[in-house]
């Protein structure tokens, strides 16, 4: 009679690789020290963030004596026409005006009358308050002026301020882009990147390591390559899933708990579960791609050489990202890059989080970079299989493809 046969099915194969993968990892001192590092590192900046923009109220604060109090509304008025938010604050007299000076809870002070601008400062006067302080200069000359022509300051400052420009309608409706939104493109791209980087790495390491120590003989003795590719993609993938999820939802908690994210909640949300899509998206396509390339060398230090080309798109396509988009969300290259499958990792969810990116493309993008998995899947495993058993000289790619 003949043996029954003991191999296990290719689902119960490829999971039996996955959680040794898992197991193995998470349990690893590094992974929970990493996790908990980055964890930190993204609460802390939350917290800088909160208490750099803690004064959230005026950019400057002008003190006033009661002769030069004519001048208050005015300067706060001026100050918003060339974007700058100034706080006004009446003082008794030139000495307890100075004394807020030295003390630091005025930046400027108004004093003698309202004829001028008399400003006095502690040390050095800023350059946009000094911009303001002009402008109200010049408006305060200029009133003069028109009153030494027989003419109404009001009045005329009333039709200046009431005239306006005729705009028609534009050709194309701009997006009106978030500053903070574009914060959270940026942080998106820079997580997907790290992660790609650093956990597509270490599945062409694991391969090599599995080579060189003989384990892969082992266990190809029991599963065909095929699953030991897949099982230790998706083990390494959902650890780094695991970290991602977990910097996520930290980060939106600390956002939103300490008010530095005033977008609406619905909006974050959607940044972090595109934030996972793309990471499971882009792990998935480059990390094939990474076993099949670790399989070609049996050392850990040929492991960059090999993985170099795959590892040069994923930095393209950051690149773009960090350097066009803050400036120019709405750049045509970074648009198109985008919706092709080896850029989208990172530059998509970046625009994704921005906002502004039309729903067709956002679907196209995923869809095409769904349907290359499969090709990517096919290549992969016959580059691994015919690849992977073989040690000493680095295997050209082009003899594991074409072997038998």
């Amino acid at each position: 009679m003949s043996e029954p046969d003991v191999r296990m099915s290719p689902l119960s194969a490829v999971g039996l690789v996955a959680s040794r993968e898992i197991g193995t990892r998470v349990r690893s001192k590094a992974y929970r020290i990493s996790t908990l590092v980055m964890l930190i590192l993204i609460v802390a900046v939350t917290v800088v963030m909160k208490l750099v923009g803690g004064g959230g109220g005026a950019d400057s604060t002008v003190g006033f004596v009661p002769a030069a109090a004519p001048l208050a509304a005015p300067l706060v008025a001026t100050g918003k026409t060339v974007g700058q938010a100034i706080a006004t604050q009446p003082v008794a007299d030139p000495q307890a005006g100075q004394a807020k000076l030295k003390d630091g809870s005025i930046d400027a002070l108004l004093v003698q009358d309202a004829q001028r601008v008399h400003v006095q400062v502690n040390k050095q006067l800023e350059p946009a308050l000094k911009n303001v302080l002009t402008v109200l200069a010049g408006q305060i000359a200029l009133n003069e002026q028109i009153r030494g022509l027989g003419g109404d300051p009001a009045k005329i400052g009333a039709a200046v301020d009431s005239a306006s420009i005729d705009e028609l309608p534009p050709l194309q409706q701009p997006y009106d882009y978030d500053g903070q939104q574009l914060i959270l493109g940026i942080i998106a791209g820079i997580l997907i990147y790290l992660s790609l980087m650093l956990n597509g790495q270490s599945v062409a390491q694991g391969v090599v390591e599995e080579k060189t120590s003989r384990v892969v003989e082992l266990l190809l003795s029991t599963i065909k390559p095929w699953q030991l590719m897949a099982g230790k993609v998706l083990g390494i993938g959902t650890v780094g899933l695991i970290q991602m999820v977990a910097i996520g939802v930290v980060g939106l908690a600390a956002g939103l708990g300490l008010g530095v994210l005033t977008i609406s909640l619905s909006a974050a949300i959607g940044t972090v579960v595109w934030l996972v899509v793309w990471y499971l998206l882009g792990f998935f396509m480059y990390s094939i791609v990474f076993a099949a390339l670790g399989a070609l060398v049996s050392r850990q230090e040929d492991v960059g050489g090999a993985t170099m080309p795959a590892l040069l798109l994923v930095v393209a396509g950051y690149v773009v990202g960090i350097s066009v988009l803050p400036s120019d969300p709405s750049n045509s290259l970074a648009e198109v890059l985008s919706v092709i499958p080896v850029f989208a990792p990172t530059l998509m969810p970046m625009r994704l989080a921005m906002g502004g990116v039309p729903v067709w493309e956002a679907v196209l993008s995923v869809g095409l970079v769904v349907l290359l998995i499969p090709a990517l899947i096919w290549l992969a495993a016959r580059i691994y299989r015919n690849a992977v058993m073989r040690t000493g000289a680095k295997v050209k790619l082009r003899d594991a493809i074409g072997a038998a």
